[in-house]
């Protein structure tokens, strides 16, 4: 049971680490896109890289990347953002493997229990047919009992840190996905600024 107890607050533990981190890098990223968007457009490159800079945001850093090589071709600037993006991800999915192997081990640990419990059914019924001891239930309930909440323990902590992960993968997979749109559509502005110019 305690290995069960401390999967759960540190799986627990995780889940509110990363839906906080979840939350501060949301905050505001629609108008700080629409800020980027619209300096860039007046073609203030340094007061754009100073609004990226002032941002805590992945997006921030990613967009930086492909600002800073503006006069650039498109392949460069589109490199650039993704060398960034190699970096910045990673961050974003940090401890998510921990939360899974939370969520995977804690059935295991009950099932462990659960064996053990079992096991040691099966030693009192060996140490009473060695007596000439009659077995009852009272003898195995023990050992049962311990089977049991263990098995339940093990599920209780499981399910809900699978649900939680889960959440955050599809979460933290969407945030991405609005990266790279992002980061597609700065590459693609830039391209085109500078053939209108």
């Amino acid at each position: 049971m305690i290995p069960i107890i401390l999967c759960s607050i540190f799986g627990f533990a995780i889940a509110i680490e990363k839906k906080w981190q979840l939350h501060k890098v949301k905050i505001g990223t629609d108008k700080f896109l629409n800020d980027i968007m619209t300096t860039i457009r007046k073609f203030k490159i340094k007061e754009a890289v100073e609004i990226c800079d002032s941002s805590r945001s992945p997006i921030a850093r990613i967009l930086k990347a492909g600002i800073v090589k503006y006069d650039k071709s498109k392949e460069e600037i589109r490199q650039a953002m993704e060398d960034a993006s190699l970096y910045e991800i990673p961050k974003l999915e940090k401890n998510l493997i921990a939360l899974a192997t939370v969520a995977h081990i804690s059935p295991l640990l009950g099932l462990l229990g659960t064996v053990t419990g079992l096991v040691r059914c099966f030693q009192v019924i060996q140490a009473k047919a060695s007596s000439f001891a009659p077995v009852n239930p009272g003898d195995l309930a023990g050992g049962i009992w311990e089977a049991l909440i263990t098995t339940v323990a093990g599920l209780i902590v499981a399910i809900p840190i699978f649900v939680i992960y889960n959440y955050l993968a599809s979460s933290i997979n969407s945030f991405i996905l609005d990266m790279e749109r992002n980061a597609t559509e700065l590459v693609n502005f830039l391209s085109e600024g500078k053939k209108d110019k």
